[in-house]
C-alpha cells in the first residue's frame, strides 16, 4: 500500500511539472488561453514596418494598452496597414495621436508606441491614426553609412 501511495505522489508531481511547463511556454510566447475579444480597433499606415508582427504590443509611455491584430498591404496606397486592438479602458486617445514603430533594446522585438495628442475628440472603433513614423531598419542605416563613406 505504501508503494502505491508513493507512485501516485510521483505521478502527481510529474503532472504538476508538465502543467507548469505549459503555463511557462504560454507566458513566454505571449499567447493566452483567455478570450481577448474586448477593445476597439484602430488602424495606421506605415511605409516600412520592419520586423513588426501580429500580436506585437501597442504601448503608451511604456505601458501595454493593446496589441497588433493584423498587418496587410494596402493596395491603393501601396503601404502596410496595421490593425491594432486597444483595450476598452483606454478610451482617451485623441484623434491627433501619433504612432511609431519602436524597438525594445538594440536588436529586440518591435512594437508600436502611441503618443497622445491634444484634440478633444477621441479615437473610436474603426478610426485611423494619421500621424505615423515607420520602423528604423538597421540594415538601411548601415547601407546609407557605407554608401556615404564610399562617396567621400
Amino acid at each position: 500500500m505504501r508503494m502505491r501511495t508513493m507512485e501516485i505522489g510521483v505521478g502527481f508531481l510529474m503532472l504538476a511539472g508538465a502543467v507548469a511547463l505549459v503555463v511557462l511556454a504560454l507566458n513566454i510566447s505571449g499567447l493566452s488561453l483567455a478570450n481577448q475579444g474586448g477593445g476597439y480597433r484602430v488602424y495606421a499606415r506605415f511605409e516600412n514596418i520592419g520586423g513588426l508582427t501580429a500580436r506585437a504590443k501597442v504601448a503608451m509611455s511604456g505601458v501595454q494598452i493593446g496589441e497588433v491584430t493584423a498587418i496587410r498591404l494596402d493596395p491603393k496606397f501601396l503601404v502596410a496597414e496595421v490593425e491594432m486592438r486597444i483595450r476598452d479602458d483606454v478610451d482617451y486617445l485623441s484623434t491627433d495621436s501619433s504612432a511609431q514603430i519602436l524597438t525594445a533594446g538594440l536588436l529586440g522585438e518591435q512594437y508600436i508606441g502611441i503618443t497622445p495628442g491634444a484634440e478633444d475628440e477621441n479615437l473610436k472603433d474603426g478610426d485611423r491614426i494619421q500621424d505615423t513614423q515607420s520602423a528604423l531598419v538597421l540594415e538601411d542605416l548601415v547601407g546609407k553609412f557605407l554608401f556615404n563613406k564610399v562617396s567621400e
